[in-house]
């Protein structure tokens, strides 16, 4: 029987969870009712790259160096990579129970890319580019998957897209082949710890969410998908309850999300914004909007540049540090905080302010490693995405420049944690963080951790 299951359903929303259908998702419910569960906080920025690497390895992404899924590599104006296992320079979870002794088996984490060794098997995640590349550990683990499910999918294929049929097809069959390969894992290798990711809720909210939401800007009224993300929780629901009749009562599980959703009520292009505000310099407007890179941009005329995505991340062009910088080294702090000031004071399409959140990396991260952005923003506390395409017609688009999109990421997600010998009665505890969960589960196994760990134990010492 397995010490641990760890079942990670990316982007489920705790309000969707804990109050609009708990009565719909009886075993969600239930190991609510005998354990303790809430918010939790997500790290800044709120989004799957870095977040499942910073809540297993316990480390900030400014210790990791890791600030989206794609991050600049050197000071160029156009050389952003993919994060991916390979950035990833500490020990996760599933490193540290390997190397006390215990076999672990890890599905769908996303940060596993290429995979690496452990005591057990791994099918790593999305990040890898087909089921042709070497994704699983062992590498003949990839023969049994596909004896198991057939053609495994790694991730739902163009999930920004009209076609919400296939869509839901594909999420449906993303999130069975998951936790049936799991079930095999249980059966075959008997794992001490098993940790899957679900990728299919956090696609079903990207696709579906104006159908479900009336206070969407884009809401689908009597949508034949209205109950699409619903139906899709309780069927996650039932899987829940098959994985856990795979342990006993010496089991913990946990549930667990990297962050919530909300609705996007549109996009803020921050390179138009920029070049309205004097920041970016174009030689030449684009006849049709394009991405920055395809852009004239004018680098010895500009000072800022941005990045987009579900937040905003901004660069300044400084002096000696980019190869056309112009802010002078001295000047770079106060330029700094005069860029953050107009962010936070962005008027919105109605001309009231848009609520920005602006953060500074030095400020929220324990360490700044690689190349951190200046500035990171939550546009509307991530009611607005940040839309990179300069030459757009308006600065406050309500459509995604990378294909259709219902819902941004929020700050908080959720977790629930059933110990049977440390029932919780169905407390609901506040103020805990994505930090906490690697530092409670070593307590709990009474495992050392790494020095250094940003969480703590969560309700106290075990």
């Amino acid at each position: 029987m397995p010490k641990l299951l760890i079942i990670g359903l990316d982007c489920a929303e705790p309000s969707l969870v804990f109050e609009r259908w708990l009565h719909d998702l009886p075993n969600l419910a239930r190991l609510m009712r005998q354990g303790t569960y809430g918010l939790l906080e997500s790290c800044i920025p709120a989004i799957t790259v870095p977040a499942w690497s910073c809540m297993m390895s316990g480390r900030d992404p400014g210790e990791l160096g890791i600030y989206g899924f794609r991050n600049r590599s050197n000071r160029s104006y156009q050389s952003m990579t993919i994060a991916n296992s390979q950035a990833v320079r500490v020990p996760r979870l599933w490193n540290l129970l390997s190397d006390a002794g215990w076999q672990c088996a890890v599905i769908g984490v996303p940060g596993t890319y290429p995979p690496q060794p452990l005591n057990g098997a791994m099918v790593s995640c999305f990040l890898a580019p087909s089921t042709s590349a070497e994704y699983t550990y062992p590498p003949g683990l990839a023969a049994q998957v596909r004896a198991w499910v057939g053609n495994y999918l790694l991730d739902v294929p163009d999930f920004r897209s009209d076609d919400k049929e296939r869509i839901l097809r594909d999420i449906y069959t993303l999130g069975d082949q998951r936790f049936l390969v799991a079930e095999r894992l249980l059966e075959q290798n008997h794992p001490d710890m098993l940790m899957l990711v679900e990728m299919g809720v956090d696609r079903l909210h990207h696709a579906f969410w104006r159908h479900m939401d009336p206070t969407h800007p884009l809401h689908v009224p009597d949508s034949p998908f209205a109950q699409a993300i619903h139906d899709y929780y309780v069927h996650v629901d039932q899987h829940i309850g098959r994985l856990m009749a795979y342990g006993d009562d010496q089991t913990v599980v946990l549930v667990v999300s990297d962050h919530g959703a909300r609705p996007l009520m549109g996009g803020v292009c921050i390179n138009d914004w920029l070049r309205a505000e004097g920041y970016l310099t174009l030689r030449e407007l684009p006849p049709v909007p394009v991405p920055l890179e395809q852009a004239q941009v004018d680098w010895g005329r500009t000072r800022a540049w941005g990045a987009g995505g579900y937040y905003g991340r901004i660069f300044l062009n400084v002096q000696g540090r980019e190869p056309e910088g112009v802010i002078p080294i001295p000047a770079y702090e106060q330029e700094r905080q005069a860029l953050a000031e107009k962010l936070r004071a962005m008027p919105g399409p109605d001309g009231h302010p848009l609520g920005n959140r602006v953060f500074t990396p030095q400020h929220i991260y324990r360490r700044v490693r690689g190349i951190a952005p200046d500035l990171v923003v939550y546009f509307g506390d991530l009611a607005w995405r940040s839309v990179g395409k300069v030459g757009m017609e308006t600065l406050y688009p309500l459509e995604n420049d990378t294909g259709p999109d219902d819902a941004n990421h929020a700050q908080h997600g959720l977790f629930i944690l059933h110990d049977p010998q440390r029932p919780g009665g169905g407390q609901r505890l506040e103020g805990v963080q994505l930090y906490d969960i690697l530092p409670t589960l070593l307590a709990r196994y009474g495992i050392t951790p790494p020095d250094g760990l940003r969480g703590r134990v969560i309700a106290g010492e075990w």
